[in-house]
C-alpha cells in the first residue's frame, strides 16, 4: 500500500498546530507520585504553545510536583478522525505581565467557576495524524 493509498497521514508540525488552534477543548495528562491522572480543558494554542486556565487542586498539584505533560485533542466526522499530541513542560505563569498578557486571549472557561491560575505548556515534542475513516479491509 503506497503512502497515499494509506488511511493515515502523518500531519507536519505546521498542520498539527493549525488544528490545535482550530479547537478549544483537549486533555492534558499529569503525573505525580506514581498516580497518572487525565483532565479535560479548554485551551487557546498561539502556534508555539498552550495556554490554559485552572482552579487550586490536583492537576496544579500535580503541575507543580511533576511539570511534564502530555496534552492531546481529537476529533472526527464521518470521512475523517484527527489526533495531535503534545508533550512538554507545564508552567504556571506567575509575572503580572504574562498573566496581563494572557487574560487578553480568547481563553473562556467553559464552567461558571473561578480559575485564577494561568498555565503554558511548552511543547518539546508535536505530533499528528488524520485518518481516513472506512470499514475495516476484508483479509485475503
Amino acid at each position: 500500500m503506497s503512502q497515499e493509498d494509506s488511511p493515515i497521514e502523518v500531519l507536519s508540525d505546521e498542520e498539527s498546530w493549525d488544528v490545535l488552534r482550530a479547537y478549544t477543548l483537549g486533555r492534558i495528562g499529569t503525573s505525580a507520585g506514581g498516580v497518572v491522572d487525565i483532565f479535560p480543558i479548554n485551551y487557546y494554542a498561539d502556534g508555539s504553545s498552550i495556554l490554559f486556565r485552572t482552579s487550586p487542586g490536583n492537576k496544579l498539584v500535580e503541575l507543580t510536583v511533576n511539570n511534564k505533560v502530555t496534552f492531546e485533542i481529537d476529533g472526527y466526522t464521518d470521512q475523517l478522525a484527527w489526533s495531535v499530541i503534545v508533550k512538554g513542560t507545564a508552567q504556571v505563569l506567575d509575572r503580572d505581565s504574562e498573566v496581563e498578557e494572557a487574560e487578553a486571549l480568547p481563553l473562556n472557561s467553559w464552567l461558571p467557576t473561578m480559575k485564577s491560575a494561568y498555565v503554558r505548556i511548552t511543547p518539546h515534542s508535536v505530533s499528528g495524524r488524520r485518518f481516513r475513516r472506512g470499514p475495516e479491509p476484508e483479509w485475503l
